[in-house]
């Protein structure tokens, strides 16, 4: 059971919650709003690794066209900033996929600095991975961002690590 005040897990036959002091008369269950996000967390860590992949494979194909195509060296007819315009822009992909891979297992793992890394990427998103990107940064914002999912990730956190955290 936890309080409905402070999301504080409560002890069994407590009639005051040990964090906040709230009267526990009546004492809510947020199980059922845990598990609904823990499934949400769950799918999230799913979706994001799946988007990382898709951005290494733009990432891989950019570079490839940057070398072939775009090449200064083989074609000195086109214009040689595509090739270093590309071949960034591959690298900024690159990135942004290990950041995705990276957020995806953290928050399988309920990790502490995976909410805040999954919610940036989400702005990222957002305007730069249409539409797939687009939809899943919605999605983790609507997840993730509310103040009562801070909350409820932190308790996560502390159950799955076995670790007191605090927001920063």
């Amino acid at each position: 059971m936890f309080c409905d005040a402070c999301g504080n897990e409560l002890q069994a036959g407590s009639s005051f919650c040990n964090r906040c002091g709230k009267s526990l008369s009546s004492p809510i269950v947020q199980s059922s709003r845990l598990g609904r996000l823990s499934e949400h967390i769950r799918l999230l860590g799913i979706l994001w690794p799946a988007l990382a992949a898709l951005n290494g494979l733009h990432a891989g194909v950019l570079y490839i066209l940057a070398n072939t195509i775009f090449n200064p060296l083989v074609h000195p007819e086109r214009p040689a900033f595509l090739h270093t315009l590309l071949s960034a822009l591959a690298l900024l992909m690159t990135l942004k996929a290990f950041a995705g891979f990276a957020a995806g297992w953290g928050l399988l793992q309920r990790e502490s600095w995976a909410r805040p890394v999954a919610v940036t990427l989400a702005f990222v998103s957002l305007f730069f991975d249409v539409p797939f990107g687009t939809a899943l940064g919605i999605y983790t914002l609507w997840v993730l961002l509310p103040s009562e999912a801070e909350r409820a990730y932190e308790l996560q956190v502390r159950s799955a690590t076995g670790r007191n955290v605090t927001s920063a």
